[in-house]
């Protein structure tokens, strides 16, 4: 069975001709929404996908705006919404030393280098400069750790854990 990974969610239509309001979840926008690569469409409780063709992208405000190949105005896009876009695993590349998709970090274990159980990333955040790793925490409020060198000591996503060493103030 084929394992389907987020891309991101049509929240809305932009305009009259089809374009449509994405919010990202997807680790690489830039490549996951060039021009001639396809997208699968999940809508609500049908099962079956389907398979769309992007043929523009831009960033306005905070969201990524795509049009789709036969799809050209408003009218054939207002179903999408709602829709969760997806891809198959087999359409995951190779990653670099050192980089990870956000399926990988996302329900592991974080504990500090003295090891304290901190809790679990539970969402990534991409405000910025560098992502920020929301951490359901054991008991109150959820932990934002950034992933940068100085915090993030160690991730093995096999074995879903991580080894932060945390700044001053952040816990």
């Amino acid at each position: 069975m084929e394992k389907w990974f987020n891309v991101g969610k049509i929240v809305n239509t932009h305009g009259i001709r089809g374009e449509v309001r994405v919010i990202s979840r997807t680790d690489f926008a830039d490549e996951r929404y060039q021009v001639g690569n396809s997208l699968f469409l999940f809508q609500g409780t049908n099962n079956a996908p389907i398979e769309l063709k992007i043929t523009s992208h831009r960033k306005h405000k905070n969201f990524d705006l795509l049009t789709f190949e036969g799809y050209n105005n408003v009218n054939q896009v207002e179903p999408f919404k709602e829709g969760v876009l997806k891809v198959p695993e087999s359409y995951l590349s190779e990653l670099d030393e050192g980089e990870f998709y956000y399926h990988e970090i996302i329900g592991c274990k974080v504990s500090t280098t003295t090891g304290e159980e901190i809790g679990t990333i539970r969402e990534i955040l991409t405000p910025g400069a560098n992502d920020v790793w929301v951490i359901q925490a054991k008991k109150g409020k959820d932990i934002l750790i950034p992933y940068i060198e100085d915090v993030v000591k160690e991730i093995d996503v096999k074995e879903k854990s991580i080894i932060i060493e945390p700044m001053e103030g952040l816990l």
